[in-house]
């Protein structure tokens, strides 16, 4: 057992930065910044100084700390909050639920704009509308919008290519613009009542579509009116659950802190043109209202990253005394932000709205890491799970997939996959875990809490093996996933089996903590196939194609959109040639020779 850190100032700088303490194993428990480092530092070994219980408790597990230097607060403050994010370290405030919400995103760049759904705010001209904290009820808006307003649906790459009218034309859900002669005018228009309906205008838009209608049927324009009169009842049933709680149609986010005996909720309104338009809860366990400040300001900081929509106003519970928190939020939002406390009668109002949903927050009780630390007899809950399957073709192009598992929901920006070209040909499964094993070291934080790997025995025994000569401190929790001798339905077809013991783990059939191992397995498994087949497909791609004169790596890509296939390549014509974008009659014949010579060596 390390020793207990001690404390010198003048091992550390007074100048700003930001400070990583670290326990006995060398994991980051604790990230903070400071305008002067030293003197931060210095207040929390400071006898007697008066600590809250959970920072004294964080104090006594010190045993390192390690710092980074920047130039200025605002740089540490930046730089804070994305060490967070990555080590997610147990005595910071961490915003585990930090998913993206769903937008609605309005491409007023185009000349027929495109209503998407997009969970990443893009500073490209486009107007967004949201969020959402149901994907689900936001895909079922999404969806009544395209049935009433004929917008397009298609991406732009599929719009520029298209030769004929898809499918929603037909139905009557698309005016078809990618290859019909649509007036701008006719169009602009359906993208005003949707800008207005998603802009909170919505009576303004009912009453100017039931004078139009009225207008139709007068003419006896019967279709035209049923078509408007779909659209107010489409417009009605969009806005029937949100609910007016200010007048001055702006758009702000309001939070609300209250505490209860098991910790400290935060309540989020999300309103939207002087309506509700949803709301959200988070929960931390053990802190208390005396932490509020610091949770405040750390929500905000993490929560409004710069993929975020960001409103102009936030109404926090506290006045935030960090100034430069709001100029990181102005820097993210390209536009003013104003952090507030609630000041006025309406914002007061719309705080305590804020503290009953804070008040539903709760712990959740019996987790999926929970149960697999009960099951599997672990160290410790596994908040990261890394999965790991080898996988090769025939021996060629050996790989080792790797996907992450965070409190049971899936990171997928943390997937990687390992390849090692000296074990072409070997088709060794155990030397490539092996080699995995160095190569995850070598990359560094942050560690796994369970590695899961897609074998039996021999491969966790390889992976043991190559950890405790890689380093000998390192010590991760390991656990494999094996199919077993019964495939038959109703009995245990996967067995799952950990290091020092002889027999697989008493998981029951059916267990949620044994089809959660298995969807962590299965998604590996299909994720190393997928690069496999992209690798393979990049190959024959460069070999094949490139090699012909006249089809350089840009062309052969769009060859391979279009197509899909090689088969389907050397078997098109010239006018399907031609409709590739950029290609031009000289160009489309250069291509048709280069497929037709490649088409005569295929037969031979």
């Amino acid at each position: 057992m390390s020793e207990e850190f001690k404390f010198f100032a003048a091992d550390f700088p007074d100048t700003p930065g930001v400070y990583l303490m670290k326990n006995e194993k060398e994991r980051i428990i604790y990230v903070g910044k400071a305008k002067r480092l030293r003197r931060r530092l210095a207040s929390y070994f400071q006898k007697n100084a008066g600590h809250t219980p959970k920072t004294e408790a964080l104090v006594r597990k010190v045993r390192s700390v390690d710092i980074l230097l920047t130039g200025t607060e605002k740089e540490a403050l930046i730089l804070e909050s994305g060490l967070i994010k990555k080590h997610r370290p147990r005595y910071n405030v961490v915003l585990k639920d930090d998913k993206q919400y769903v937008l609605f995103r309005l491409d007023k760049k185009s000349v027929y704009p495109r209503l998407s759904i997009t969970r990443k705010v893009v500073r490209d001209g486009s107007v967004y509308f949201g969020p959402f904290t149901s994907g689900s009820a936001a895909r079922a808006t999404w969806k009544l919008l395209g049935k009433v307003f004929p917008l397009r649906k298609c991406s732009e790459h599929v719009f520029r290519n298209r030769v004929r009218p898809c499918l929603y034309y037909d139905i009557h859900q698309c005016l078809a613009p990618c290859v019909l002669e649509v007036s701008s005018d006719v169009y602009a228009d359906q993208v005003r009542r949707v800008e207005m309906l998603l802009s909170g205008k919505s009576g303004e838009l009912v009453a100017s579509l039931h004078k139009q209608m009225t207008e139709a049927s007068e003419a006896l324009e019967f279709e035209r009116a049923a078509f408007l009169r779909d659209q107010i009842q489409a417009v009605k049933k969009t806005v029937e659950g949100q609910v007016v709680v200010t007048h001055d149609n702006r758009d702000r986010d309001v939070l609300g802190l209250t505490e209860n005996e098991q910790g400290l909720g935060l309540g989020l309104l999300f309103i939207r043109q002087g309506r509700l338009l949803d709301e959200k809860q988070f929960f931390w366990p053990g802190l208390t209202l005396d932490e509020g400040p610091e949770v405040v300001e750390s929500f905000l900081l993490q929560f409004y990253n710069a993929g975020r929509f960001i409103p102009p106003v936030i109404i926090a519970p506290y006045e935030v005394s960090d100034t430069l928190l709001g100029e990181v939020l102005t820097e993210r939002r390209s536009g003013a932000v104003r952090l507030v406390a609630p000041s006025t009668t309406q914002e007061k109002k719309l705080s305590e709205i804020a503290k009953n949903v804070a008040r539903q927050a709760r712990i959740k009780k019996d987790t999926i890491t929970e149960r697999l630390y009960s099951v599997l007899k672990l160290s410790e809950e596994p908040f990261r799970i890394e999965c790991i399957d080898a996988s090769h073709l025939g021996g060629t192009g050996m790989r080792v997939g790797q996907v992450v598992f965070e409190e049971g929901r899936r990171n997928k920006e943390a997937s990687r996959v390992y390849s090692f070209p000296e074990l072409e040909g070997a088709g060794d499964d155990y030397a490539a875990l092996a080699a995995w094993v160095h190569r995850r070291v070598d990359s560094g934080p942050p560690w796994p809490d369970l590695v899961l790997i897609d074998g039996g025995r021999g491969q966790i025994s390889a992976v043991e093996n190559a950890l405790s000569e890689c380093v000998e401190e390192m010590c991760w929790e390991l656990a494999s996933i094996a199919k077993g001798p019964s495939r038959r339905a109703g009995e245990l077809a996967d067995l799952i089996f950990r290091p020092g013991r002889k027999n697989p783990m008493p998981l029951k059939p059916g267990s949620a903590e044994l089809l959660f191992l298995q969807m962590v397995r299965d998604t590996a498994h299909r994720f190393v196939l997928g690069r496999q087949r992209k690798a393979r497909k990049k190959a024959v791609l460069q070999s094949e194609l490139t090699s012909l004169p006249g089809i350089g790596p840009q062309t052969a890509r769009i060859l391979w959109d279009r197509f899909g296939s090689l088969d389907a390549m050397v078997e098109a014509d010239e006018q399907n040639i031609r409709t590739l974008p950029g290609v031009g009659k000289k160009k489309a014949a250069q291509i048709l020779a280069a497929l037709g010579s490649l088409k005569a060596a295929r037969s031979v």
